[in-house]
């Protein structure tokens, strides 16, 4: 069973922008011009004219923590952006969303545009220069327009904005992404660069910022110069706290979403039948981030053990979500599951038993898990099994963007972590979902959880990660349920070594 630290949650870009709702334009360029010329599809806006940046030094190691309040708006219609690859091994290509005449159109993206899921590359161009007008830094930065701290710009914008809350992430495995701008609705511009070192020769003083988008892309997008730039005053002080990593794990950490998970009132009447109609689909992706790690005594000193490290996710490509509630048996830690079943216009049709969850109050878990979702074995070369984890049972969460250009894919969900679904120890029922489109990765990087391979032969051996192993859930198809990644352990007892040859052209 794993605890919220060691569940890998969905990467999260820094917080540039201000409060839900905050950003009202009412200048000639956006906001209350909505009953003058139609504004571009995108314009880029700063929302103030001046920001603090403290600078942090932690020996060699220098960290600037800053917000310059950039913002993209977009226009009449939404900004919609779909990239998507046929197979691992094929490139990305992305596709735009335009409305034309009132129908929806796809339009290619040149190639190039796209490199990874995290964003359109090379969006904007940010240059700082000090008080003398010398330039000190100068990086680009890409750009995909999911954000959870977006909100309307002018009182005509729609009133939701239903694009995923964050862009990319780092599950090798994805398939495809949706990126997005609700119309009237503004996106953090993201401000950072990829290493901190472009911004060594920002030291103490006044600087000024300008965010540019670059050529290529107001081309693009029909972007006129004069909104295609923002600049900002910076003012950098020294930090109060020479600590740089605390600051940069405060950076970001706002918006997190926690919403209120509701099971069913009373248990379900059931049957063993199973309903026609739109069904989950669990699949299987190969285990990654694969490492070796060795054991250690509380002391800190070796303990002879050698121990594989894996990250293992089950996705949802099926036409419904998973849906499954627990009943919790009174005076116990034991639930009833059930899984729940939809038509296709999204109505409760049936439910079936599937099994159990239980609460587990060990320190750093303290939450309901559901204990037929998933199991990760390591086989031998002959495919026998040599070690099963421990890890058996599971707080779903939608964790992982897999593949948001599939027909019903939850594009922003709202269980994304251990905090948001998995219950209290005082609840009586629990709710817990697994969308179209997402997954639920887990890291088995813990004694009892990764792999022992101590007493193990060097040679071949295959990790395999198996959806619904005992078939208490209802989905689409079986046939997907089960992956195995090729590990090679060699070395020594004193050192092992470990060999992860790659998968479908993918290292991770």
């Amino acid at each position: 069973m794993t605890d919220p630290q060691s569940r890998r949650r969905r990467s999260r870009w820094p917080v540039v922008g201000v409060a839900l709702g905050a950003l009202v334009f009412t200048g000639t360029a956006v906001g209350a011009a909505e009953a003058a010329a139609a504004p571009p599809a995108l314009a880029l806006v700063a929302a103030a004219k001046t920001v603090t940046a403290e600078r942090y030094a932690d020996g060699d190691e220098v960290y600037l923590s800053f917000d310059l309040g950039l913002h993209v708006i977009a226009g009449k219609d939404p900004f919609e952006i779909r990239a998507r690859r046929t197979g691992y091994g094929k490139p990305i290509v992305a596709h735009r969303t335009v409305v034309k005449n009132g129908k929806r159109t796809s339009v290619a993206l040149p190639a190039g545009t796209v490199k990874d899921f995290n964003g359109l590359r090379n969006f904007a161009t940010i240059t700082i220069r000090n008080a003398a007008g010398k330039v000190v830094a100068s990086y680009k930065t890409a750009f995909c327009g999911n954000s959870s701290a977006s909100g309307r710009t002018r009182r005509d914008a729609p009133a939701t904005n239903p694009y995923p809350a964050a862009c990319g992430g780092t599950n090798p495995f994805t398939l495809g992404a949706v990126w997005g701008v609700q119309a009237g609705w503004d996106a953090a511009l993201p401000d950072q660069p990829r290493s901190a070192a472009a911004l060594s020769k920002v030291k103490a003083g006044k600087y000024t910022a300008t965010a540019t988008v670059n050529p290529a892309y107001r081309k693009l997008f029909g972007i006129p110069v004069k909104q295609a730039t923002a600049k900002v005053a910076m003012n950098v002080v020294e930090g109060r706290s020479g600590d740089a990593r605390a600051a940069a794990q405060a950076e970001g950490a706002h918006g997190l979403h926690r919403p209120e998970f509701r099971a069913a009132a009373q248990r379900p009447a059931t049957s063993r039948t199973v309903p026609k109609g739109p069904k989950p689909d669990l699949r299987s992706l190969p285990a990654w981030g694969i490492s070796l790690s060795q054991g250690t005594t509380e002391t800190g000193k070796p303990d002879g053990k050698w121990y594989v490290n894996f990250g293992a996710t089950v996705w949802n490509a099926g036409t419904s979500p998973l849906l499954v509630d627990g009943f919790r048996r009174p005076g116990t830690d034991l639930m009833d599951a059930y899984q729940y079943f939809f038509d296709a216009r999204g109505r409760q049709v049936g439910s079936r038993a599937a099994g159990t969850m239980e609460w587990d109050a060990r320190d750093g878990h303290m939450h309901w898990h559901f204990t037929d979702f998933a199991q990760y074995n390591l086989l031998r070369a002959d495919k026998k099994l040599a070690v099963r984890s421990g890890k058996e049972s599971f707080c779903l969460a939608n964790t992982d963007a897999v593949d948001y250009t599939i027909k019903g894919a939850k594009w922003r969900p709202e269980n994304t972590d251990l905090a948001t679904s998995c219950g209290a120890d005082t609840v009586v029922a629990v709710r817990e979902v697994l969308d179209i489109g997402n997954g639920d990765t887990y890291d088995q990087d813990r004694p009892g959880q990764s792999f022992d391979v101590t007493k193990l032969k060097n040679g071949t051996y295959y990790i395999q990660v198996l959806a619904n192993p005992d078939r208490k859930l209802a989905e689409l198809s079986t046939g997907n349920n089960t992956s195995i990644r090729k590990i090679i352990l060699g070395g020594t007892a004193k050192k092992r070594t470990l060999t992860v040859p790659k998968v479908h052209g993918i290292a991770g």
